[in-house]
């Protein structure tokens, strides 16, 4: 009976997590604004739980529990849709060694690479 009590006292706090966590948490809702730029929030979300707990072996005894969760919710950043094109716009500080800098500049590398495709196949 102690085990099942314990099992339950696990899936309430699990549960409770699942709730305060949703797809919605990482990807934020549209923001429209007035001259056509959509922008969405992107977040990291990472959260910890801890639990434990007790069985006694007399009767009578009840089961003695405890849990404890944390969350931090930090942005990164925002997804920028103007006419159809998709840009992000990082809010996290600049890169501290080179190997960051180089990842961070990837997506303009990329854009670079379609605006010459573009105007190659306009000649």
């Amino acid at each position: 009976m102690q085990r099942n009590q314990m099992s339950e006292f696990m899936k309430a706090s699990i549960t409770k997590i699942k709730e305060m966590v949703d797809v919605n948490t990482v990807v934020g809702d549209a923001i429209s604004g007035p001259d056509g730029i959509t922008l969405i929030p992107i977040s990291k979300v990472s959260f910890g739980f801890a639990s434990g707990g007790s069985d006694t072996k007399r009767a009578g005894d009840g089961v003695t529990a405890g849990s404890g969760a944390g969350i931090k919710i930090e942005p990164i950043c925002f997804l920028l849709i103007k006419d159809g094109v998709v840009r992000t716009m990082s809010i996290q500080p600049p890169a501290s060694n080179s190997l960051d800098r180089i990842v961070d500049l990837i997506p303009q590398l990329m854009d670079r690479a379609d605006d010459i495709k573009a105007k190659k196949a306009e000649m």
